[in-house]
């Protein structure tokens, strides 16, 4: 009987011994895995674009976990200078240089750009349509809500798009705010796009977000009024954070790499262009220095 329970005694050591073992492999497993905290602006990441990034980075790091925090452009900034996010991607020049000038942010690395759009109503009261540039394309939308016809519809969040939107109000020598008209939902693309529609009114917008709700049918009443490839172009940027260390900044490091990379550029260019017929975003291959040299522009005007 001593024997038995000597047996048995031994078959439960090494039940238990192998339990810890797992149970050992499993936290180790667990604690190499790393996550990357992104702060990013709405416009990237609600046309998919961004995880789909992700998902082909990871079929190189299968450990590394990208988590976005998709947020205005201010905010994202923000965030990653404080270090809760270990990269910043947006599209907000004017406010992106502060960072840089303070520290706060490095490495910038331009990845991807579109352009910025005047959208409207297709009855156009304000002949948007009809402008000659961007400053006369709001110059015409004052106008038209000053005299009642309609109303403008602002993300009023201090995104990129945002930071454009009162940048162009201020080169065309006009105030909109307080004036009964000037909408600020405090809201995403997606949001001001959808209250513009329901208003019959004007925003502003970056075309890839126009484009992806236009596909899926819930702008129904809004049409691209204005756009060219000088005013309204629209940069995308990424940084790291001066807070970010450790395994988190090496591959924080390697995923800025990737999606600038000439992999990443063929995954940005390509896009879903199949369902939307043209490019939501263009790649900066071979324009490095051009775009450089444009968002060096655009951050020094106010």
């Amino acid at each position: 009987m001593d024997r038995l329970n000597r047996v048995y005694l031994l078959i439960t050591i090494a039940i238990i011994a192998l339990a810890l073992t797992g149970l050992a492999i499993y936290h180790i497993s667990r604690s190499s895995r790393i996550k990357i905290f992104v702060s990013t602006t709405t416009s990237l990441y609600q046309t998919g674009l961004l995880e789909y990034l992700a998902m082909n980075f990871k079929r190189y790091y299968p450990d590394v976990d990208i988590v976005f925090l998709p947020i205005g452009s201010g905010e994202a900034l923000e965030r990653a200078s404080r270090g809760d996010t270990c990269i910043a991607l947006v599209h907000a020049p004017s406010l992106e240089i502060k960072y840089l000038d303070n520290g706060a942010l490095y490495r910038h690395t331009i990845f991807a750009y579109n352009y910025f759009i005047v959208i409207g109503p297709r009855g156009d009261p304000a002949n948007v349509s009809r402008a000659s540039d961007a400053i006369d394309a709001f110059r015409r939308i004052y106008n038209a809500t000053e005299r009642g016809l309609t109303v403008f519809i602002s993300r009023g969040d201090n995104s990129g798009t945002n930071a454009k939107e009162i940048q162009l109000w201020r080169m065309a020598g006009l105030n909109p705010f307080g004036r009964r008209w000037y909408k600020e939902c405090g809201c995403g693309m997606v949001q001001a796009l959808i209250q513009a529609s329901e208003m019959d009114g004007y925003t502003l917008s970056d075309i890839s977000t126009f484009l992806v709700l236009r596909y899926n049918g819930s702008i129904q009443n809004l049409e691209i009024l204005f756009h060219n490839d000088t005013q309204l172009i629209n940069i995308y940027s990424a940084y790291l954070s001066s807070r970010c260390s450790g395994r988190e900044l090496e591959y924080a490091e390697k995923f800025i790499e990737f999606i600038a990379g000439e992999e990443g550029q063929k995954f940005i260019s390509s896009y879903d262009i199949e369902r939307y017929g043209v490019p939501l975003f263009s790649s900066v291959a071979g324009r490095e220095q051009q775009l450089l040299d444009i968002w060096s522009q655009l951050a020094r005007e106010q």
